[in-house]
């Protein structure tokens, strides 16, 4: 028997960063809509989001969001047993993750069919990661559409694809180049590119799968953007000239108590609790007592976010830094570039004694593994954000009006910075 019910069918890329933007927008679109709403993605990670809407206190208990587990075997990918996301995978095993993600196309294409038959009809559309541009295939022979969704921001989003559709880094013999579709005034170094991107050539792995997704997700009926307007006028408007399609701005996708006026508070509050899965390097409680301890706008917050790391000399430097500051600061710190991220921290990566004296004398609190990043953006004693300019972190601290200390590391991050430029946002 049919149902009368829309519904609509979610594939998320597999990386925190983009399952939890897509967990916000089905949120959204059911408790406003009642659509019933269908979220596909591999076992591990549906188990992730699982987690994740059980830790949420303010989840509905009769939600109509249902989790669909798609097969995938990671070694038949070359990634090592039990991996399904991008979280402690190296670079080199990173791009097979993408590769391997197009092998969840005919998982994906039967469960719409399955779906179609249950309902008595399509879906009312796919809405997919960017990344899976062959979600438009499969939208088209089920008889609904395809809209593709960047969990990032508009204009780091224009960049990162034109600089795969056109490389044109390398066309020219200059340091600095313009991106088709941009302003001549909005020039690019090619410092702001990872190595990846620099040594790309359109026939190496990585453009391999992202010059045909890329393509394929030009193909969509629309596109959502995680982005407000009001941030990003230059971005979406060169977004518009590249895509030539309807583009809508859904964002911010942030828990809403974050863009409440009562979020910021001096003992902070609990958002949206633990982080699914994943171990506390220190408890959220913990962590705000702490920031209790200091005064309004005092505190400085370090992150490069759950998969990014700096060097060893790099990070010698920041803790030498931070040290002569005399400034409080909370760093959430992983192990550095050559070692596993996900790894026991080593003594000899920092000064010798420093953990020790910064917990000593107060001024410094470090947080191994996961960091509660949340209810610490929205504590009041909070003063600045030294980031790796992901998206969501980004959305984060201008939700809570911390200023931003861009150190950019992989991705679109350099290109998010380069938005950021006004110096009251980022530095």
């Amino acid at each position: 028997m049919g149902s009368s019910q829309e519904h609509i069918v979610m594939l998320p890329f597999m990386a925190q960063g983009h399952l939890i933007p897509f967990l916000g927008l089905a949120k959204q679109i059911q408790q406003r809509f009642g659509f019933t709403i269908t979220i596909a993605s591999t076992p591990l990670n549906v188990n992730y989001l699982k987690s994740t809407i059980a830790k949420d206190s303010t989840a509905s208990t009769e939600t109509q969001i249902h989790l669909v587990e798609l097969p995938f075997n990671s070694t038949d990918h070359g990634l090592p047993p039990n991996t399904e996301n991008t979280e402690a995978l190296s670079l080199a095993q990173i791009v097979n993750l993408f590769h391997s993600s197009t092998a969840l196309e005919a998982p994906f294409r039967s469960l719409m069919n399955e779906i179609t038959v249950k309902d008595g009809q399509p879906p009312l559309c796919i809405i997919s990661d960017f990344f899976m541009g062959w979600a438009t295939d499969v939208a088209k022979s089920c008889g609904t559409v395809n809209v593709s969704f960047t969990t990032g921001g508009a204009y780091g989003t224009a960049a990162y694809m034109s600089l795969w559709q056109h490389l044109p880094h390398r066309s020219t013999g200059e340091d600095e180049f313009c991106l088709p579709g941009f302003p001549n005034s909005s020039r690019f170094h090619v410092s702001q590119l990872h190595q990846y991107l620099r040594d790309a050539d359109g026939t190496d792995p990585w453009s391999r799968f992202f010059q045909p997704q890329i393509s394929l997700s030009l193909g969509s009926f629309g596109w959502l953007c995680n982005t407000v307007e009001e941030i990003e006028p230059l971005g979406l408007d060169v977004l518009k000239k590249i895509k030539r399609l309807p583009i809508w701005c859904i964002g911010p996708l942030i828990p809403p108590r974050m863009l409440s006026t009562e979020s910021s508070s001096a003992s902070g509050s609990r958002i949206i609790g633990r982080h699914a899965g994943v171990e506390p390097g220190v408890s959220p409680d913990r962590c705000l007592e702490w920031l209790d301890m200091h005064s309004e706008q005092s505190v400085v917050y370090i992150s490069f976010g759950s998969q990014n790391t700096i060097g060893p000399s790099q990070m010698m430097a920041l803790a030498m830094g931070l040290e002569d500051s005399k400034k409080p600061f909370i760093w959430a710190i992983r192990p550095p570039v050559g070692n596993n991220v996900r790894g026991e921290f080593k003594p000899e990566w920092l000064p010798q004694g420093f953990e020790e004296e910064m917990a000593k004398t107060k001024q410094g609190l470090l947080v191994h593994k996961w960091a509660p990043q949340l209810e610490i953006l929205c504590h009041k004693s909070i003063g600045a954000f030294i980031s790796h300019c992901g998206w969501n972190s980004i959305m984060e601290s201008l939700s809570q009006g911390v200023p931003i200390i861009g150190w950019p590391l992989a991705a679109e991050q350099g290109y998010n910075s380069k938005m950021l430029r006004p110096p009251s946002i980022l530095m």
